[in-house]
């Protein structure tokens, strides 16, 4: 019988301090997060040299904390993982340094791992039949990608956005409607009051790749409505707005999705990301895979947004195929899909 495979997990891209502790890849034995949202939101968004202070005030407290829920010791782990890239540089030395320092002192494998390619993995936690290759669209704040996932470490990238990120036109259009920070959650719920057909948004196509995103016209589109309505004095319903705006991009997200998928023959389409716990995204590219006869994966929110659990599944396959780094490992605030450092 195999021996049990235990691994650490640190995650601090951005402003959630995390920590797990992952069982041969797919169990979850400890999944502690500490979200900074309400600190930033005081802001208006994260504030990377407040975001990095805070990693060092929590990290060793969520770690602790992860290895006691799980009910194991660092002398149980047979290697540590930690996010090294993309992210803010300052957040992600954080998670780097207190990695790199636990496995000099327990003796145990570094492995640093993508931060999108965690959110990928974390589609295999609650889908044990979901196995590569599958499509997979990664919908987050920083980052709007379709992504062919050959193998659990081989990533083409079919599309991605030319601008502004699909989270990120989220966070800008709450902020014009006085929604504050984060955007996503709020519009997602504002929408349901709204109607979707209330105003007409474009839907962007990109010259050259039929898989790409730009959404920064869409934003823009936003703001005008917004500037007109109050040079004409007319009243504006933020209900109807978000649920046009959110129906605009959901549009393109599942078109693309769905094209994709088709022409590159694959019958497995994964979402993964932040906004992939926006439930009207959910239902759009579920309905529209039934329909095309694709079956379709979605992690549950806890596991969409930034976590640990996810670079701990990432970082499983990734010991498994050999994968060691050196003390040497850098954060990489700008690390490419598929790039190993």
């Amino acid at each position: 019988m195999d021996k049990d495979t235990y691994i650490l997990a640190i995650e601090s891209s951005c402003d959630e301090t995390a920590a797990a502790v992952m069982k041969n890849g797919r169990q979850v034995c400890s999944n502690v997060i500490y979200s900074q949202i309400e600190l930033h939101k005081l802001y208006g968004g994260v504030v990377p040299e407040i975001a990095s202070r805070k990693h060092i005030e929590k990290i060793n407290q969520v770690i602790e904390q992860a290895l006691v829920e799980a009910g194991v010791t660092l002398k149980d782990m047979d290697a540590i993982a930690v996010t090294y890239g993309p992210g803010l540089v300052g957040a992600l030395l954080v998670g780097v340094a207190e990695a790199k320092a636990i496995a000099y002192a327990a003796k145990k494998p570094l492995v640093g791992v993508h931060h999108i390619e965690g959110h990928i993995a974390a589609n295999y936690i609650e889908h044990l039949d979901l196995e590569p290759p599958f499509l997979c669209l990664v919908v987050s704040g920083g980052h709007t990608q379709l992504v062919k996932v050959e193998d659990y470490d081989s990533f083409e990238i079919i599309g991605k956005t030319r601008d502004d990120a699909a989270g990120e036109a989220f966070d800008k259009v709450a902020r014009a409607i006085g929604l504050g920070y984060p955007g996503g959650p709020k519009i997602d719920k504002l929408a349901k009051e709204g109607n979707p057909e209330a105003i007409t948004f474009p839907r962007a196509k990109v010259e050259g790749n039929p898989f790409d995103f730009s959404f920064s016209g869409l934003k823009s589109a936003v703001l005008n409505y917004l500037n007109q309505c109050e040079m004409k004095q007319i009243e504006v319903n933020r209900a109807d707005v978000a649920a046009s705006f959110q129906c605009a991009v959901i549009d393109v997200l599942t078109n693309h999705a769905i094209s994709a998928a088709k022409e590159l023959n694959i019958d497995k389409l994964a979402v993964a990301g932040g906004v992939a716990s926006n439930t009207s995204l959910r239902e759009s590219l579920q309905s529209a895979c039934k329909k095309e006869g694709l079956q379709f994966y979605y992690p549950s929110p806890i596991y969409c947004t930034d976590n640990a659990a996810m670079i701990g599944v990432a970082g499983y396959y990734a010991y498994k195929s050999g994968v060691r780094h050196g003390l040497d490992l850098n954060a990489v605030p700008n690390l490419k899909i598929g790039q190993r450092m």
